[in-house]
């Protein structure tokens, strides 16, 4: 192990602030990386050794698999469990220094952890100041992230060794990145691209709507308390007969029956999938007398309602496969010129749910950013203990927290 590293363990006790942060300050001084991790050093031993001699195949001592256990890792890792404030403000400051020379918030170490999950291991909840910063620092670098990259955004980028999403963890997809063609062929092009996914066949079963193919979950019937709660949300402080409300994303039809049940003035529901729309007349929405279907997606549908200046809404809610959150930044330009000035806005919040960090993380990007528009997001959290499913029907999982936030978004 690097001297750094060893110094990260906290061999000295009490953790003081004259010991510790000039030896921290020495080290990154002196150039060692505040990312030199510790498969980097056992590469370094182990090419120190076949220098020297050692005929034992590298294969075979190849251990560290593709972790990066960094120097923030081996600190949280080696927190005391019984640490004293004056000790905690001490980390604190060495955080600081780690940030200040390029550590990063979102690796993941050779126990598939974030720094995150380890601070929560070591008796830090998630309102401590240490899990704070590191939230604080994922929010500053994927902002700057945004800036570097000409305002668009590349949130949480699924590139990054993290390996926090697939592509649909949030049905929103959590990497930000706009929509390029995408080969049909590829396995994950039906959750990456969302003209790869109009075209691919959907089987509705009998707790999940899939891809037909790749087995993709496009929406399933665990969800169904939090489509209960956010229906609640769409009918604000009125009679909901007297509502007029907005579903984006029909699925399983979970939220629009909830919906359907308080018996609103009118609803529409805007849904682009052939397969949905096809599964929609046969269950007799097009039938029902308060129920307008917008056929297509979104960006042409409510334009065009938008253009009309004819309906405005009570409560709008947004829950799509295949698109990113560059989408979802997109639709909120369309969102302020629908809803009333008392409406409420809200979504499917399954942002960056794939590791509790990077979804705490989400939580404040949604509320910098509906700020811009003068909203605010309120968000109840919800336990979800026991509610998750085995994800065994799908190709893989798209929510790992064990709480939801739902968000209600409204003017300030």
């Amino acid at each position: 192990m690097s001297e750094l590293h060893a110094l990260l363990t906290f061999p000295e006790r009490p953790i003081s602030q004259s010991y510790y942060v000039p030896k921290l300050q020495h080290f990154l001084k002196s150039g060692i990386p505040a990312t030199y991790t510790l498969e980097q050093v056992a590469a370094f031993e182990r090419e120190s050794e076949n220098r020297n001699g050692d005929n034992e195949s590298r294969e075979s001592k190849d251990d560290t698999k593709t972790s990066n256990t960094t120097p923030l890792h081996v600190l949280a890792r080696s927190l005391p469990l019984d640490i004293k404030d004056e000790e905690l403000q001490v980390v604190m400051n060495m955080m600081n220094i780690l940030f200040e020379y390029g550590a990063g918030w979102n690796f993941i170490d050779y126990e598939d952890k974030t720094v995150g999950d380890l601070f929560l291991e070591r008796n830090q909840t998630r309102e401590s100041p240490l899990y704070n910063r590191l939230v604080e620092a994922g929010v500053s670098a994927e902002l700057l992230l945004r800036k570097l990259n000409g305002c668009d955004v590349e949130f949480l980028d699924t590139t990054e060794p993290i390996g926090i999403g697939s592509e649909e963890s949030v049905r929103v997809a959590p990497d930000g990145q706009k929509q390029e063609p995408v080969d049909s062929d590829d396995d994950d092009a039906t959750a990456a691209n969302q003209h790869v996914y109009l075209k691919t066949e959907l089987e509705y079963k009998d707790d999940a709507l899939i891809t037909k193919e790749n087995k993709d979950g496009v929406m399933m019937d665990w969800e169904t308390k939090i489509m209960e709660i956010a229906s609640e949300t769409l009918f604000p402080d009125r009679e909901a007969r007297s509502a007029t409300v907005l579903n984006i994303g029909f699925g399983m039809g979970i939220i629009d029956t909830f919906i359907q049940a308080r018996k609103p003035y009118r609803h529409y529901i805007c849904e682009a999938h052939p397969d949905v729309l096809a599964k929609m007349k046969t269950d007799g929405w097009y039938e029902k007398d308060n129920v307008v279907i917008l056929e297509g997606r979104w960006q042409d549908t409510l334009n065009n309602l938008l253009d009309k200046g004819e309906v405005f809404f009570d409560g709008i809610y947004y829950d799509t496969f295949s698109e990113h959150y560059q989408d979802m930044l997109d639709l909120y330009d369309v969102i302020v010129g629908l809803i009333k000035p008392e409406g409420v806005f809200s979504f499917f919040n399954g942002l960056g749910a794939d590791r509790s960090l990077c979804y705490d993380v989400y939580k404040k990007i949604v509320e910098i950013d509906v700020a811009t528009y003068g909203m605010k997001c309120d968000y109840t959290r919800y336990s979800l203990d026991k509610q998750l499913p085995d994800w065994n029907d799908v190709k893989r999982s798209y929510f790992n927290c064990n709480y939801y936030y739902h968000p209600r978004i409204t003017f300030a």
